[in-house]
């Protein structure tokens, strides 16, 4: 079948889904070119099909097809961000790596060595796993381009900063403790966002602030609401080089339920699309999204979740290569309302008598 894309800007996009159905064809991340259909790509996206380092439920080995999958019913523009970022820049799809399944330790070497391959030209690089063992090598990665320690933002219900599962100190519970010993987070410029649910002592709270981790729980964005949420996290992480890793279990298993751990109490796929809208113009130099089981998964729910994450996350690596500081530019539906909260309304919607007589 003759493939009908989208150009503009000198970037090849996804198939037109206008000409050619959405559910025919090879399922790429949102129907984008693969990375061997371009010159260069600006932002990769790639699958590493991993989950020899889980705890509980295994699956999440097939999450980043699952994804492809979901992400079929994306469209090109954003209103939100008023961006269409495969026209900003050209996005890819960079198929999958392949990591040994039986050997977690040249697994992680793998990836971080995969990672460094596709950042070499400057891409920045959109990662669906697979299970959390996969972001250490990738924020590796991530700071030796960044040429020294990033900043992180987390967003998981656990707070995977503990020391080792069964003597393994490489698991999916473990690879932000390794991070900071490794001096590859900027530790005055880390943070959990969505964390919740029992732990096994509070040694684990302890061993984390110890870290230099700040932790916004589930609760605090339930409380404080996603501005909030936005204007601390923005403060403590500034222009700094920043890494996203979210686990899809960050989301209420209703909004989330094919993952391997899943805890009650969660962020609505609202709530997390909004708080990544607000982080506007920050310096964004990689992200993953892990954990996506699709074997527990209902009507591609968490599929879907997760392919709109990724495109949120997409749209703030391409709104940074428009021209000017991005850095504090209004930005979707969450910071519209920063700016003039007394005033919003759905849109459409005429003001009220008392307003229009005040103007």
């Amino acid at each position: 079948m003759k493939e009908l894309r989208i150009e503009a800007n000198g970037n090849l996009g996804p198939i037109d889904s206008s000409r050619i159905p959405r559910y025919a064809g090879a399922a790429t991340y949102a129907r984008l070119p693969r990375l061997d259909q371009v010159a260069a790509a600006d932002v990769a996206v790639v699958g590493v099909p991993f989950d020899s380092g889980v705890s509980f439920r295994p699956g999440a080995r097939f999450g980043a097809n699952h994804v492809r999958e979901a992400s079929r019913l994306l469209r090109p523009y954003n209103p939100a961000w008023d961006v269409s970022p495969f026209e900003n820049c050209q996005v890819a799809d960079a198929g999958d790596m392949a990591v040994n399944p039986f050997n977690i330790n040249e697994a992680i070497e793998t990836i971080q060595r995969n990672a460094l391959d596709l950042t070499a030209g400057g891409a920045k690089l959109l990662t669906i796993g697979g299970d959390h063992t996969i972001s250490l090598p990738l924020l590796r990665a991530a700071a030796e381009r960044a040429g020294g320690p990033i900043a992180m933002l987390h967003f998981d219900a656990h707070l995977d900063t503990w020391d080792s599962y069964f003597g393994a100190e490489y698991t999916h519970g473990t690879p932000f403790r390794r991070a900071v010993e490794e001096g590859i987070l900027d530790t005055e410029a880390i943070s959990h966002v969505g964390t919740r649910g029992p732990l096994y002592g509070k040694k684990d709270l302890d061993d984390d602030h110890r870290f230099g981790f700040g932790i916004v729980t589930a609760a605090d964005v339930y409380y404080q609401g996603v501005l909030e949420t936005v204007a601390k996290i923005r403060d403590r992480i500034g222009s700094r080089p920043l890494y996203i890793s979210v686990d899809i279990d960050v989301l209420d298993p209703a909004h989330a339920p094919g993952t391997g751990t899943p805890e009650a109490g969660g962020l609505t796929s609202r709530e997390l699309i909004e708080i990544i809208r607000g982080f506007r113009g920050m310096n964004l130099v990689g992200a993953d999204i892990v954990e996506v089981a699709p074997a527990y998964d209902h009507a591609e729910i968490t599929g879907v979740a997760a392919s709109h994450v990724g495109f949120e996350l997409v749209t703030l690596m391409a709104d940074n290569f428009r021209e000017g500081d991005r850095f504090g530019t209004p930005t979707g539906y969450a910071a519209q309302a920063l700016d003039a909260e007394e005033r919003r309304r759905p849109a459409g919607f005429a003001p009220t008598a008392t307003e229009g007589a005040a103007k």
